[in-house]
């Protein structure tokens, strides 16, 4: 399930209590900035705070003063938090953060299981304050590790060490949750020198004892050795023990009055266990076949490890910061039913992309939130241009128009595709209109199409054109492709069109790759889970 809208909202409305086993989250913040910018008071005159993608805007306004307030109410240990937090940091830009982040995990905290467990990304700009939110939130009791991730190579920086790692602070809602753990390989190095013996078949030798002294099977004396003399029991029973060694899993040291010892083998060894520093996962660099060209992408692997230690097959995973859905991803990928939310049109229409180029017909999943009539598309027009004109241009397969040195006059979108085997990439300049149109908008279209040389041009436009508009648009004339299909230059779709299922006019075979494409995922042998358990 993707859910587009405030991700505060849609916990509230949507998201029932205890009904999720694993909470992952990082949350925009611009953590690139300069702290006298962080800690710079605001003048509270801004009408929301603006959650955009790309982009980390958290500012003190009046929605976050509307949340410190709603925090101070709910009382307890969260409303002495901010409180404290409202005194150390002013009207801040990082106290706007904590006062819209406090509402947000207390209701993450209501949504997971007794079981559930939560994992808040993010870097030590804030770590600290967020530490002490959840700490009051969930109770210090149930902090279980504070993660450091090496997530970029070693580099320079003015005045001060550098900064190469991001956090992530592990929580447990009750007092046991779900935890599979987890290895990595063990090094060369390692190998080399402690799998030392058995040839083809490599093993390093551990203890068969445990500390302390037992008195029942495990404390009696085992051909001839008195484990209880050295104050601990053997690990496993006698004829566990007779049995093992009938196996040739027990090394007896050649020396007089050695102690035996277990073998254990390298190809039965799951490797080292895991521990709190992680240096061996790679960021996302610019070489990455994962990579979605989305700034604050982390890797799979880094999820699939937080997945694979705290949940379970068919569980419920939600993140409520999606962004490009690294986590909805490696959820599929692992055979997790998921939740994701995201504010931005732009972010659910990426993860809609990535999950159809890994997954295929694999993957069946539901978008709540977008417009779905006319009406639903006039009131987004009307509250939020912006979103409105993220959300046309994923219905035609688009994403919005990089910025350009001089500015992209009349552009608000562009398609890429291919119509010939090997050639050059071509493009569709798109145009959205949410407001009233006319000849002048096609003539200025008309007017960028041979500015920027592209191949076709479309006004999207939530008015229905006029028989002015279409001639105007005929006159653009025909684009006839290498295989001799012709398509309109200059095309004209209203919104009603686009939710009907009609779709630009171009040519087909490799058509639009304006997405970079997700790499396939490798078949899985996992149905398809429905999102409720029932």
């Amino acid at each position: 399930m993707l859910y587009y809208g405030d991700n505060l909202e849609i916990l509230r409305r949507h998201i029932r209590d205890e009904s999720i086993d694993l909470v992952y989250l990082d949350p925009p913040f611009n953590s690139d900035q300069d702290y006298n910018v962080l800690f710079a008071g605001e003048s509270g005159q801004r009408a929301a705070a603006q959650i955009k993608a790309f982009g980390d805007t958290w500012r003190w306004d009046q929605a976050a003063a509307l949340a410190y307030q709603e925090s101070l109410d709910s009382g307890g240990r969260v409303a002495e938090a901010v409180r404290a937090f409202r005194i150390l940091l002013g009207e801040s830009n990082l106290m706007a953060y904590l006062a819209m982040m406090a509402p947000r995990l207390a209701e993450l905290r209501r949504v997971l299981k007794p079981t559930g467990s939560l994992y808040l990304h993010c870097d030590p700009t804030a770590s600290h304050y967020l530490k002490l939110l959840l700490d009051a939130i969930f109770g210090a009791q149930r902090f279980r590790n504070q993660i450091t991730w090496k997530r970029t190579s070693a580099h320079s920086s003015a005045r001060r060490y550098g900064p190469v790692s991001d956090l992530l602070l592990f929580y447990w809602k009750g007092e046991r949750g779900i935890w599979n753990g987890g290895h990595h390989p063990y090094g060369a190095d390692y190998v080399r020198q402690r799998f030392g013996r058995g040839g083809d078949r490599p093993w390093k030798d551990a203890d068969l004892t445990g500390a302390g002294v037992r008195h029942g099977e495990t404390g009696q004396p085992w051909r001839g050795f008195d484990v209880t003399s050295l104050g601990r029991h053997w690990s496993f029973p006698p004829l566990q023990l007779d049995q093992l060694d009938l196996e040739g899993r027990i090394y007896w040291p050649a020396k007089q009055g050695g102690w035996p010892r277990l073998k254990k083998f390298l190809d039965e060894s799951p490797g080292i266990p895991l521990q709190d520093i992680w240096t061996d996962i790679a960021p996302i660099n610019s070489q990455a076949q994962e990579r979605l060209g989305y700034p604050t992408q982390k890797p799979e692997a880094l999820l699939e490890r937080i997945l694979s230690a705290s949940s379970r097959e068919g569980d419920v995973v939600l993140d409520p910061f999606c962004g490009c859905g690294t986590t909805v991803a490696a959820a599929q990928r692992l055979g997790r039913r998921w939740i994701g939310i995201d504010i931005t049109h732009l972010a659910i229409n990426l993860i809609r992309h990535r999950l159809r180029d890994s997954f295929g017909a694999e993957v069946s999943f539901r978008v709540l939130g977008e417009p779905v009539t006319l009406e639903d598309a006039r009131n987004l027009a009307a509250s939020d241009p912006y979103q409105f004109q993220w959300w046309v241009l994923g219905l035609v397969g688009a994403r919005p128009a990089e910025p350009r040195k001089g500015a992209d006059r009349g552009i608000d979108g562009r398609l890429y595709f291919h119509d010939e085997g090997g050639g050059r990439t071509k493009q569709i300049l798109l145009s959205v209109k949410g407001g009233k149109v006319g000849v002048a908008e096609v003539r200025d279209l008309g007017g960028v199409l041979a500015r920027e040389q592209a191949e076709l041009a479309a006004l999207l436009s939530l008015e229905e054109p006029t028989a002015a508009m279409r001639k105007e648009a005929a006159a653009a004339g025909i684009y006839t492709s290498k295989w001799g299909s012709k398509h309109p230059r200059l095309q004209l779709l209203t919104v009603a069109q686009l939710l009907a299922g009609q779709r630009l006019d171009y040519p087909a075979t490799r058509a639009n790759v304006t997405f970079k494409r997700a790499p396939k995922a490798a078949p899985r042998e996992v149905r398809q889970l429905d999102l409720d358990p029932e």
